[in-house]
């Protein structure tokens, strides 16, 4: 398999913009970029009287972004993360409190398991993964977030955020460059020892990637536009930054209205608009070439996986997972539990789907840089908010 290029989230931070708010268009995109396609089409009713499943363009966006050789390839990549899905489902079962936590290698195909028990190693590679011997494990690192979260820091502290880096068996706090001795302190107020911590300084400045200026798919309150994550019964999820319980929601056209049901911002960034009418959900992702994606679940892709985002902003691009449980103190509040990619992002695409395969994976909540030189991208996993509000995704 010809090698993914991989993307230093250094090198393409930009400065922090302020952040906005605004909403979304009702369709999810998939695959392919878009520079500005109609709002119509970003309809969920739009996209169910779209094109076929979007297949060919999914295939072309991850051969465009992942450096891939051929649509086939990317078709083999799918099928390669699929079966590992499956394989750390059985593994993380089996092992117990063994498991340590696990990571997709793109190049190779296989997937890698952590594992804090050296008995387990067997067991590992018969299963058909590759094991790795590791010091504190998925467990464990996620205690060290939860600490730090406990401890969160202001925006103007230097301290950007932390996550999980399973591959590296560490947690990542970010910095601004400088800024080291605010990770420190940060530990040191966590009570958190540096054994299991990396301090890395980054350019980064993460913002929330949302618009007030409004002339595309779905707005909030007349002023703000976002993008619609995933179609559920009753509605639509997107990102609770987007606009508070009782705002009100509606389409480009004015046919469709709803309202801000559920949000939650800061702490999560989940939001649930429930509508009132001319909106008919379906289980589709507007692919911004004429077409769209359909979606059957919500199985969770792993660090390494490869995902794509659809945006009213800026269409479809896709990239890797990079790490989970990732923490961002945005200036308007820390926001826990998100997943970090290497894909890009601008204002309006917030609130966006984002996919592996058919499968759901969560909301764009905010970042750093642009589609031009690329970024660094947060989304907020699906399934945790179908749990926090009781809803069930609308599935093809």
């Amino acid at each position: 398999m010809k090698q993914r290029r991989k993307k230093p989230a250094a090198r393409f931070a930009l400065g922090g913009a302020t952040a906005a708010f605004g909403l979304v268009a009702v369709a999810v995109a998939a695959p392919l970029v878009s520079s500005g396609s109609d709002l119509a089409d970003a309809s969920l009713a739009s996209a169910e009287t779209g094109a076929g499943d979007g297949a060919s363009e999914r295939l072309s966006a991850m051969q465009r972004d992942l450096g891939l050789s051929s649509p086939a390839e990317a078709e083999r990549l799918l099928a390669q993360e699929q079966d590992a899905r499956v394989l750390e489902s059985e593994l993380r079962e089996s092992l117990g409190e063994a498991f340590g936590g696990s990571t997709f290698d793109g190049e190779t195909g296989e997937l890698i398991v952590s594992v804090t028990d050296e008995g387990a190693v067997d067991e590992v590679r018969e299963a058909g993964a590759d094991p790795r011997v590791v010091t504190y494990g998925e467990e464990t690192l996620d205690g060290v977030v939860a600490d730090l979260n406990a401890h969160a820091p202001d925006s103007e502290q230097g301290v950007t955020g932390w996550y999980v880096d399973t591959a590296d068996d560490s947690v990542v706090i970010t910095v601004e460059e400088g800024e080291s001795p605010a990770a420190e302190k940060l530990m040191a107020d966590a009570g958190v020892s540096g054994g299991a911590v990396r301090v890395e300084e980054s350019s980064e400045q993460p913002r929330l990637f949302a618009d007030i200026v409004g002339g595309d798919p779905y707005f909030i309150g007349g002023t703000g536009r976002c993008s619609i994550g995933f179609a559920v019964e009753g509605g639509f999820v997107t990102a609770g930054h987007c606009g508070p319980e009782g705002t009100s929601a509606q389409s480009e056209d004015g046919s469709g209205t709803g309202t801000v049901a559920d949000s939650v911002f800061p702490g999560s960034d989940m939001g649930f608009v429930q509508v009132d009418g001319g909106w008919n959900p379906t289980p589709t992702v507007n692919d911004y070439q004429g077409g769209t994606i359909t979606i059957t679940g919500s199985q969770e892709a792993g660090p390494g996986d490869s995902v794509c985002r659809s945006g009213s902003t800026t269409g479809v691009f896709c990239g890797i997972i990079e790490s989970e449980n990732q923490t961002v103190v945005y200036p308007e509040g820390s926001v826990s539990g998100l997943t970090r990619t290497d894909v890009c992002a601008e204002p309006g695409d917030s609130g966006g789907s984002w996919y592996s395969g058919d499968q759901a994976q969560g909301v764009t909540s905010g970042g750093s840089g642009n589609c031009t030189t690329g970024g660094v991208t947060f989304f907020q996993p699906v399934n945790p908010i179908l749990d926090r509000f009781g809803l069930t995704l609308v599935t093809g």
